[in-house]
This record gives C-alpha cells, structure tokens and sequence, in this order.
C-alpha cells in the first residue's frame, strides 16, 4: 500500500506503526504541517494516517492548514480509502464526518483501563482481546459518536476512545502506537500537563507503566492487518 501520514508536531510520529509499516512492505510518504508541507493528490495514497498533537480540531485560526487537511480528511473517505486516525487524528475524522468535538469533562493522561462494547467484539480483531486491557491515554478533548461509525470502545473517563466507520476508517482516542521513545518525546514537551486530576498520572508513574507497550503493540499489528486487507 501506499500510505500517507499526516504529521502535526515533531514528537508525535508513528511510533511502533512504522514497525508494521516496514515489515509489511508498504510505502510510507509524509505531510508535516509543522515545517514546510504539501499534501498529496488523494489518488496518489492508498491509506491516510493522521496522528496527534496539542492543537484543537476548532483552530484553524492559529493553524490554518486544519481546513486543507480536513478537506483531504473528507476526500480521502469519501474515496474509499484506509483512514487511521489517533488522538487529534481520530478527533479530526470525527469533526469531518459532522460530530462533535469539545473539551472532555477531565483530561486523561497516563496508562488507564478501557472496556471494548459489545459491538466491538463482533468485529475482528477485537473479539479476543483482554476485557483487562489497559492503554496509554493524552487528551483533553473529545468527540461525539459520527452517525453510522461503530463505537468500539470506552473508559470511566471518557465515553467515546474509538468508533469504525465503513469498516475502513478507525479513530483511536488512545496511543496504543507508543514507544519508550515516543513516550519519552511526549513527556518532554507535554510536562506542563501532568498537574494533579483524577485521571493525569505523574511522569514517575507514566515510566513505571512502560512494559504494558508489548500487548498494545500485538494488538495494534492485529488491527492494522485487518483494516488494510
């Protein structure tokens, strides 16, 4: 495949999805809107990933490449193409297919537990996963459920952690992507979040929590193969 990412800062890159990418054999081309930046035709790309970043969907005032980009967002479902989104990227695909996307009622930053629906274990690959699973989470907003996606999975702190649309477009909340480096990266510039909440664990937890990353990692390879049959 040919596969397009959509980058917004320098410290949230693909993580452990460039593995898969690599041992795949798929092509892997790249717009970061953090640095000098051009957007591809929609036909030239099989599949669109769209990672995260600390900017809200609703800034394009501040960032005005967020209207161009959800343009191509759009263009690239209606095409029928594989759409990866993760945090910003999963908020991003929401707010194109007309939900909402608002600050969420807490932030959740750290490694907490998330609960897969009902319908979500209809659909492989998450009909084996462990009803324990536990996930690294950074965000602060959230979205309203896309009419016609199907929501996959949910956690006490936030309602809506991820939603398929059309069996090709998958929103994921959570960073089940994260490395020991791309946490590090995150860690480094996100510092300032860590102030006490209900649901924001502190750098010493966060770091004593890495080893969880394998199970994400087997399960995120799992997904990634079944959306891009």
């Amino acid at each position: 495949m040919n596969l397009h990412l959509f980058q917004h800062v320098s410290y949230e890159g693909l993580g452990s999805m460039e593995e898969w990418i690599l041992q795949n054999g798929h092509t892997l081309t790249a717009t970061q809107f953090y640095g000098t930046h051009k957007i591809p035709s929609v036909h030239e790309i099989d599949g669109l990933i769209i990672m995260g970043g600390p900017m809200s969907v609703h800034d394009e005032k501040e960032y005005p490449w967020l209207e161009q980009e959800k343009e191509f967002i759009h263009q690239a479902i209606m095409t029928n193409k594989v759409v990866i989104g993760v945090c910003l990227g999963a908020q991003l695909i929401a707010d194109v297919l007309g939900a909402e996307v608002y600050p969420n009622r807490e932030k959740e930053i750290g490694w907490f537990p998330v609960r897969f629906t009902e319908q979500a274990k209809q659909i492989p690959p998450f009909r084996s996963v462990n009803p324990d699973l536990t996930v690294f989470h950074w965000h602060g907003d959230t979205f309203d459920l896309p009419a016609g996606a199907v929501h996959l999975v949910s956690s006490t702190a936030c309602k809506h952690q991820a939603f398929l649309y059309k069996e090709k477009v998958l929103g994921l909340q959570f960073h089940l992507e994260t490395t020991e480096n791309a946490l590090s990266k995150m860690l480094l510039h996100g510092k300032g979040e860590l102030a006490p909440g209900n649901f924001i664990q502190s750098e010493e937890e966060i770091l004593a929590r890495q080893a969880i990353m394998r199970d994400n990692k087997r399960l995120l390879f799992s997904i990634l193969d079944k959306i891009t049959q």
